[in-house]
């Protein structure tokens, strides 16, 4: 965890109601924060992740929590969004037909502008360099580039009182963040990270998130409680 925390005080954090989200939401909390958390729907086609989320935020007694409808769905260009693209079952190569254009920057943007009015010091959000490879905003450089922005664009950036965006899993792989969470005693039971569930929740056991989340679980010893179709 960043030492430049500010412990005690108020932090924005993106949750999406996935597995990496309710995990930072967690560290969040650590540090002694007041956890505003902050989800969108934006016309994902997982939109069972919205109910998810709530169900993370108020099991982790979240100090508020706001669904923001932000249709980003239109311009379409994602598998997450278009629903004439298909989820790919099989991994690809460069960056995957999943990645939402612009999606983070957006996200991290409206983060911004609600930690300025509430007060808070510090964003966190659950980018990963590590397991998800292709996605330019997950990517350690974004996050610092981003930083320096939002104190550049800001009245308190200009005034002193600063932000930091902290993306405490950027380094760790899926297995390391379960234990990490499981440490910290979230539920992933309630999370879901799959790109095409069903509408009861039941992921698809196939996209490369579903793979991933698998994976970790297996390689943490933990057991698995997704909930599979297949």
């Amino acid at each position: 965890m960043p030492a430049d925390t500010d412990a005690g005080g108020k932090a924005v954090v993106l949750v999406s109601g996935g597995l990496d989200s309710a995990t930072v939401l967690a560290l969040a909390a650590a540090t002694g924060a007041r956890c505003h958390a902050l989800t969108f729907d934006y016309g994902q086609r997982h939109r069972v992740e919205l109910d998810a989320a709530r169900r993370v935020t108020q099991a982790q007694r979240a100090a508020d929590h706001r669904v923001v409808r932000l249709d980003i769905g239109w311009m379409g260009g994602s598998a997450l969004t278009d629903m004439a693209i298909p989820v790919p079952q099989v991994p690809s190569a460069g960056i995957p037909v999943t990645y939402v254009p612009a999606r983070n920057t957006v996200f991290l943007s409206i983060a911004l502008g609600w930690a300025e009015v509430l007060g808070a010091s510090d964003i966190y959000i659950g980018a990963n360099a590590m397991d998800y490879s292709g996605y330019p905003d997950c990517r350690p450089e974004f996050i610092q580039v981003f930083e320096r922005l939002a104190n550049l664009a800001t009245r308190a950036g200009v005034e002193g009182r600063g932000f930091h965006v902290h993306a405490p899993l950027m380094q760790l792989r899926k297995h390391e963040i379960i234990r990490e969470g499981s440490r910290l005693g979230v539920d992933y039971s309630l999370t879901i990270s799959c790109y095409d569930p069903d509408s009861s929740g039941r992921a698809c056991g196939r996209c490369d998130s579903c793979r991933l989340r698998a994976q970790g679980f297996a390689e943490a010893g933990v057991a698995d409680p997704t909930r599979y179709r297949r």
